[in-house]
């Protein structure tokens, strides 16, 4: 890092921003196979929140792509890149008091190690959408098994590209027996008493 730039100190901190807005902030991160149903629990989870007045932002890897991470391709330092600066932006919205949720693959325990670094151990609390490949297969919604099937996408998680269960989560959601209402009740839960957040 250069040594001619500073951290700069803000008058408004992060606790002040908190008692205006009730709440602390925290990231909530979704991790599971492409189609285990991440995004859909992250947004109805993010409804229950705004229906307690809570701040909330969801970031969605799609959504990402389309504009901050534009650049990046999907080879491996590409992904990792991804994954970084998402955690920089998600830390972002955290100091400012946000509950944030993002729903990203992120399959390597690495990855996932160094989004909690960056985050904060007691900001971060780890999902893992647990959905059998055959279901998430079965499911498809974009088309990418079916083309990573058939070769036409290199490095796919969960057909050529591991994925690496997380040991230690703070949630686990079987969505193969649990319902939408279910899964999303369990994280919200989890935000209010786990780590105090709301």
């Amino acid at each position: 890092m250069n040594d001619d730039i500073v951290w700069h100190a803000h008058a408004v901190t992060r606790g002040k921003r908190e008692v205006l807005l009730s709440q602390r902030g925290c990231l909530v991160w979704l991790t599971g196979l492409s189609g285990s149903g991440k995004s859909t629990i992250a947004g109805h989870v993010e409804s229950l929140l705004y229906e307690q007045n809570k701040l909330t932002y969801l970031l969605d890897g799609d959504n990402i792509r389309h504009g901050l991470n534009a650049d990046l391709g999907f080879s491996q330092s590409d992904r990792d890149e991804n994954l970084r600066r998402i955690a920089h932006v998600a830390s972002l919205m955290v100091d400012m008091g946000a509950i944030v949720l993002a729903a990203f693959i992120s399959p390597l325990a690495r990855e996932r190690e160094q989004i909690r670094t960056i985050i904060g151990d007691h900001d971060y609390l780890e999902v893992f959408v647990d959905t059998p490949l055959e279901t998430c297969e079965k499911r498809d919604p974009k088309g990418l098994y079916q083309k990573a099937r058939h070769g036409e996408i290199q490095n796919f998680t969960g057909i050529s590209a591991p994925y690496e269960r997380p040991e230690n989560p703070d949630l686990v959601i079987d969505t193969e027996r649990e319902s939408l209402d279910n899964a999303s009740r369990q994280v919200f839960d989890l935000v209010l008493t786990k780590k105090g957040k709301i």
